[in-house]
């Protein structure tokens, strides 16, 4: 199981693409697998046959575990000459474990300045998915704060806190009933992570929205006076979005007060301005694409790595790296003709900037020989943000600031 980005410790197994015995190139897919975050195929990194599915599909496994056993090309003459090395491993792991298990309860290794974790416990906490930051949080019995097995046994009869929120969140649930005329259809992997997502994230931060809107009459006027260049030169489709994105990566620089995240009491302030751009997928579930260092790229540069993105997401093609780090998020509205939306927070992130339909409307023309009526490609914009560490003030004078890059195009 590959490495999948920070913080992921495991994936689940949903389908594998190739059967036992089957002949598979370098970079060929053997199998799909889903985290939380994503899902993604992993390639073969060798040329050979497979030999052997270690777990099935619907299985999960930590990372770095086996799932596969390949026969490489050439190495090997028949399925028996495998066989008899791993029985000879296996072998040779049961005999040594109990030495080892032995040996690690003399043999420390530090966790923190505070807390030391024997081999033993270590390993147990590998078997277990346990991170390194939950077993410090594990108040140590033994002789110096030493964490021993029976910690971490009684650690792990506790209810996990997922698992907690999740019992607090269906006791507050109402119960709902199905007439005999209505269809019952499970929800989808994907939609109960989204679900899960957005009810912890409205429980973990208090919602504000403001809202703006925009003359988008400068940016209509230089998408079209520029978009046949981008596609004829560098074959790209040159968006509003593209456009928005650039500003805003600008104003999140003047900012930093809104690419940062919460933790606990302190604040984190993101180096770097990696925007998310939620996108939809075929099946009507969104996902967000990161682009990394927005505020670095010149406009083709945020307009290939935004295709490039949203193509691949919507060919499950993503690895999980381009989901991740995201310090702000974009939704456009707009693609669905809708003019306005409060978004909720993708968390840890503190906000996420809602953008509608560019739409002509009536407006109050204001000039030096005075005010008239005119009509204008207008878009609202709406910022919703984490009140605990954003407030009012803040949030306008940075909607302000797009709108000002915006209507003069001064960026």
């Amino acid at each position: 199981m590959p490495k999948l980005g920070e913080g992921i410790i495991e994936a689940t197994i949903t389908k594998w693409l190739k059967s036992e015995g089957d002949t598979i190139s370098i970079d060929e897919s053997i199998v799909e697998i889903a985290t939380d975050k994503v899902d993604t195929e992993v390639p073969s990194p060798v040329q050979g046959v497979l030999l052997k599915k270690l777990f099935n599909e619907g299985d999960i496994v930590a990372v770095d575990k086996v799932i596969a056993v390949l026969e490489v090309a050439g190495e090997l003459e028949n399925q028996e000459a495998i066989t008899a090395p791993i029985v000879e491993v296996q072998t040779i792991v049961e005999e040594v474990e109990p030495i080892v298990n032995e040996i690690s309860t003399i043999k420390e290794v530090d966790v923190d300045a505070n807390k030391f974790v024997s081999p033993l416990v270590r390993n147990m906490a590998r078997v277990e998915n346990i991170p390194i930051q939950e077993l410090n949080k594990i108040v140590g019995s033994g002789s110096g704060g030493r964490i021993t097995k029976e910690d971490l046994l009684e650690f792990l009869s506790k209810p996990k806190v997922s698992e907690v929120k999740s019992n607090i969140i269906s006791q507050e649930l109402p119960k709902v009933s199905a007439n005999s005329e209505d269809t019952i259809v499970e929800m989808s992997r994907i939609r109960k992570l989204i679900a899960d997502h957005m009810v912890s994230s409205v429980k973990t931060s208090p919602h504000v929205t403001s809202i703006i809107d925009v003359n988008m009459s400068k940016i209509v006027k230089k998408r079209d006076s520029e978009k046949s260049d981008f596609l004829k030169r560098d074959n790209e489709k040159l968006t509003y979005t593209h456009l928005i994105v650039e500003a805003v990566a600008k104003v999140l620089k003047e900012f930093p007060g809104i690419n940062v995240s919460v933790s606990e009491n302190k604040i984190i302030y993101r180096k770097n301005i990696n925007i998310g751009i939620a996108t939809v997928l075929p099946d009507g579930n969104l996902i967000v694409p990161v682009v990394k260092n927005a505020d670095q790229k010149s406009l083709l540069g945020i307009v290939k790595s935004i295709n490039d993105l949203a193509n691949r997401a919507r060919q499950s093609k993503l690895v999980p790296d381009e989901i991740q780090g995201g310090t702000f998020s974009i939704t456009n509205l707009g693609s669905f003709d809708t003019l306005i939306g409060t978004p909720i927070i993708n968390q840890p992130q503190v906000a996420i900037l809602a953008i509608g339909t560019i739409k002509k409307q009536v407006v109050v023309v204001e000039t030096e020989n005075g005010d008239s009526i005119g009509i204008a490609p207008m878009m609202y914009m709406a910022l919703t943000y984490d009140h605990r560490v954003v407030d009012g003030a803040m949030a306008g004078m940075f909607l302000k600031r797009i709108k000002e890059l915006l209507e003069t195009q001064l960026f």
